[in-house]
């Protein structure tokens, strides 16, 4: 195994034994569960170099979580972007959180906005991925005993720093096979996850608007911002 693949079989394997306290009751990890699906779209569409990677910060419940891809909100993935391998259960399962993978009817607006963008600008996956990729800083998803989502920037700093340095490595190896101009954090903890990890590398770093509708400014028209910004960067999309 050699490439994307092998990095995140490496980052996986590092973030294992890291064990998280209350209030994270659960912690999936789709990189192991989900490994056929997350194998599937390292290969078909994160070979060759890119122009701009986007850079999301952790699985959502109902993107990732479900699919094993970044952003991955079911129907996109199954219907655009094709892949539908294997996804199984993480080993200790939140009741309210439940992965049912390509069974699973929830939409993950933030993936849902993400991959629109990419369907409407580049109509083919083939296109989008010719100079885009869309990979996630951290690939844990952190669950409180409530079910609600615990990012890592919430993390304790006891906590986040084994968690940070395994996904600093994974991301700088990760530039080294894509070899892209830019990356650029969907949100502001990616742009600074990326800074850290990726400074004195040359490759350039900014952020967009994340498209979560928790935030406000990203249920007014995120596409139009997001277009805007990455286009004040000299970026065409």
């Amino acid at each position: 195994m050699s490439g994307l693949p092998a990095i995140a079989k490496d980052l996986s394997a590092a973030l294992q034994p890291l064990r998280f306290a209350s209030p994270v009751t659960h912690v999936y990890n789709p990189l192991d569960y989900a490994w056929p699906a997350h194998r599937e779209y390292l290969l078909r569409f994160g070979q060759g170099s890119k122009e701009v990677v986007l850079l999301g910060m952790n699985p959502g419940p109902w993107g990732m979580a479900q699919t094993g891809v970044p952003f991955g909100e079911v129907a996109f993935v199954k219907e655009w972007l094709g892949i539908d391998s294997p996804v199984g259960r993480p080993p200790s399962e939140h009741p309210k959180r439940p992965v049912e993978g390509w069974a699973c009817s929830r939409s993950e607006v933030s993936g849902r906005r993400v991959w629109s963008w990419a369907k409407e600008r580049f109509e083919t996956p083939e296109r989008f991925f010719q100079r885009f990729f869309i990979a996630n800083y951290c690939p844990l998803m952190f669950l409180e005993s409530s079910g609600r989502n615990r990012t890592p920037d919430r993390l304790p700093a006891s906590e986040r720093k084994s968690l940070l340095n395994a996904c600093d490595e994974a991301l700088r190896l990760s530039v080294q096979e894509l070899d892209p101009i830019w990356v650029i954090g969907v949100g502001r903890f990616a742009e600074s996850s990326a800074r850290r990890a990726l400074e004195g590398t040359g490759v350039r770093v900014a952020s967009i608007l994340h498209p979560s509708p928790a935030n406000p400014a990203a249920n007014r028209d995120w596409q139009a911002q997001a277009r805007a910004q990455l286009a004040d960067l000299g970026i065409d999309a």
